[in-house]
């Protein structure tokens, strides 16, 4: 069983998933291209994850506030849509397996209830977007679905890739 780690969140994935982190240096090309935090790799299809921590317990206030004004005034979504897009284009110019593509962003913040996280799901299914183009212009998906959860969504819906924090001497995030 493998697990990643983002600062105080751990991911837990099933026999025979194959996980990345995909930010970070192994990138090497974050200064022109966003990333997602992990690409999980199933037999048949292809998971982006993407975790933020706004709950993370060594977190500042500043960095609380800030996370809270991305969130409500809509800027974190294009954020989102930003890390899909380009994780997208770096495995689409790495030739990676074309299969059905998935997005999944959990935000750990304890005031998103079901209805923001569904509000913040459509938001980015018709951001990347999920659908496409007119009608029959596609011929391939980009993603084929996407969700935003909470912690506890996650590990409902999720529950093959269990999620949990892990509180050390960690800085936030």
């Amino acid at each position: 069983m493998t697990v990643l780690r983002e600062g105080a969140l751990e991911l837990t994935l099933p026999n025979g998933v194959q996980g990345k982190k995909f930010d970070g240096p192994s990138h090497g090309l974050s200064h022109c291209m966003k990333a997602v935090d992990f690409i999980l790799e199933e037999p048949d299809r292809i998971l982006f994850v993407e975790l933020k921590d706004a709950d993370h317990p060594h977190a500042n206030s500043r960095n609380r506030k800030a996370f809270r004004n991305q969130l409500y005034s809509g800027v974190i979504v294009g954020d989102l849509v930003g890390k899909f897009r380009d994780s997208f284009i770096y495995r689409w110019a790495e030739s990676a397996p074309d299969k059905p593509r998935g997005y999944y962003v959990l935000l750990a913040a304890s005031e998103l209830d079901k209805a923001m996280l569904l509000i913040l799901t459509e938001e980015l299914k018709r951001n990347l977007p999920v659908e496409g183009s007119t009608p029959g212009t596609w011929k391939r998906q980009m993603a084929a679905h996407c969700g935003v959860f909470n912690l506890a969504t996650w590990n409902e819906h999720l529950p093959e890739y269990s999620v949990k924090r892990v509180v050390d001497d960690q800085k936030g995030s």
